[in-house]
């Protein structure tokens, strides 16, 4: 029966998904200083750095729309498996995860690949 639903969706690379969507989570970590740093700029009235790009607004939308997509498609479990994986600066196994957090390495990689999927549906990736 779950066959024949899913049948009319095209098939995607969980791989190429995946990759897509820990790139993002990465870059959006940038992207909130970035956002942070111009606020700050703007609230001095001062202009520390020539910008390159202008691609502040497109930065700002993609900061916001991560957040949601965080926020509002992920429950507990998942929100908190990626923030210690993708959204900190320490570089953390995925054994010291489910061992921190009490999981069975299964059921962990069942959580976070949900996760990952739910957001890229969040951002419309897939």
């Amino acid at each position: 029966m779950l066959a024949e639903q899913l049948s009319f969706l095209s098939n995607v690379n969980e791989r190429e998904v995946r990759k897509l969507v820990i790139r993002e989570l990465k870059d959006y970590r940038a992207l909130k200083v970035q956002i942070e740093n111009k606020n700050e700029r703007v609230s001095a009235g001062v202009n520390l750095f020539p910008s390159l790009r202008n691609s502040h607004v497109i930065n700002e939308l993609k900061v916001k729309q991560i957040e949601r997509a965080l926020n509002d498609s992920l429950d507990e479990e998942e929100l908190l498996i990626i923030k210690k994986k993708y959204l900190t600066s320490i570089k953390t196994k995925d054994i010291e995860i489910y061992l921190e957090l009490g999981f069975k390495k299964d059921t962990y990689y069942e959580v976070k690949n949900r996760a990952i999927n739910r957001i890229a549906t969040a951002l419309g990736i897939i």
